[in-house]
């Protein structure tokens, strides 16, 4: 009796006890295994181009309510450190271990002052939960921005609320350079944002803009980004959506363009800075026996969008996130509570298509197992 007592006051003045009454954790986490076959073919050459790869990805974290404050929350996730826009793991490595990486780690404070409305988030935290993304024409479902962002119209788990959603963020994409022109200064995005979510009738709707300026890309002394190139994207977006009879639908789109002086830079062609998405999106495979169906078309120029950090299925086609078009089709069946089975398939081609690409046609196909928990 007198040990159990002093355990529980060793740990009350340690605050343990109190502090793990206090937070609210939500775990969170999937495992998919996926069977892709990718097929490139052209004119000349089309039996030598296919790939077959098995594939898992493993994530998980946890969401922390803190207080009426504060939250916070961690992911750890599969993948290569050197590849923002995929957590995929291909099997087939002489059965050797996988490594587990850091994916998310971040705080969120929402002062009460502010009737909790306004969300300071500091540290890396997914693209869709950061700020108001449509689809994947600008940021790859993947990637985890890296900064500070300033949110209005969110709740603390990044999901919109209806009315007006508005997002600033500062976020980094390199180290500060020691050489060129932008010595002793980090590149990074400036992202600024403004949407409205409401409802007419019986039909949901969302608008909205957004501004994204890389800045101090340099000279060449970073790994990804030189003087070559520069993107100042202008975005448009929405969504409206309803019932027929039970089954859900949304029809959505994105359209950006990159504003840059292309002038400047020879890595950037200005006749190329156009890109848009369009899709629609039929059922919602939540529930056991729930079938969804999904049809997109999508239009990158080359010079439009960050081809390091747009959807990077479209890129292992082309060998580029950019200068690609053409259509991904997609369904999903619900066979069991928290599991679904997937099918996806991509058919791009090239806007501009390169003389050693003549009649060039990318084809994707992936089958996927996914299990939530």
């Amino acid at each position: 009796m007198k040990k159990t007592a002093m355990v529980i006051g060793l740990a009350a003045v340690l605050g343990f006890s109190s502090n793990a009454q206090a937070i609210d954790w939500n775990w969170k986490g999937d495992i998919r295994y996926r069977y892709q076959s990718q097929l490139k073919a052209d004119q000349d050459d089309v039996e030598d181009n296919s790939k077959d790869r098995h594939r898992i990805r493993v994530r998980f974290g946890a969401d922390m309510w803190i207080n009426e404050e504060l939250s916070a929350g961690f992911g750890l996730a599969t993948g290569n450190t050197d590849d923002p826009v995929s957590r995929n793991e291909t099997l087939g490595d002489n059965f050797n271990t996988d490594a587990i990486n850091l994916n998310e780690a971040y705080i969120d404070y929402h002062p009460m002052f502010l009737d909790g409305d306004v969300n300071f988030i500091l540290g890396k935290r997914y693209s869709k939960s950061t700020l108001t993304v449509m689809d994947d024409l600008i940021w790859d479902g993947d990637v985890t921005l890296e900064g500070i962002t300033v949110q209005y119209g969110k709740d603390a788990k990044g999901k919109e609320k209806s009315g007006l959603c508005a997002n600033v963020g500062y976020y980094l994409l390199d180290e500060a350079s020691y050489s060129g022109d932008y010595e002793g200064e980090a590149p990074y995005i400036f992202a600024a944002q403004a949407s409205y979510k409401g409802t007419v009738s019986d039909l949901g709707y969302q608008i909205g803009a957004s501004y994204y300026d890389y800045a101090r890309l340099g000279d060449g002394s970073h790994d990804y980004y030189t003087s070559d190139v520069d993107y100042d994207l202008i975005e448009v977006f929405g969504n409206v959506s309803g019932k027929v009879s039970s089954l859900p639908w949304k029809v959505y789109g994105q359209y950006a363009k990159n504003i840059a002086d292309t002038s400047t830079h020879s890595g950037l062609d200005d006749a190329a800075t156009n890109a848009y998405l369009v899709g629609v999106k039929l059922g919602k495979a939540k529930k056991p026996g729930q079938v969804e169906g999904s049809v997109e078309y999508v239009h990158l120029e080359k010079s439009s969008v960050n081809p390091e950090l747009t959807d990077s299925d479209r890129g292992d086609l082309t060998g580029s996130g950019t200068n690609v078009q053409g259509w991904k089709m997609g369904a999903k069946y619900a066979l069991i509570q928290n599991m679904t089975l997937g099918v996806t398939y991509f058919n791009t081609e090239f806007v501009d298509e390169p003389a050693d690409k003549v009649d060039f046609r990318g084809h994707l196909l992936q089958l996927d197992a996914v299990v939530k928990f």
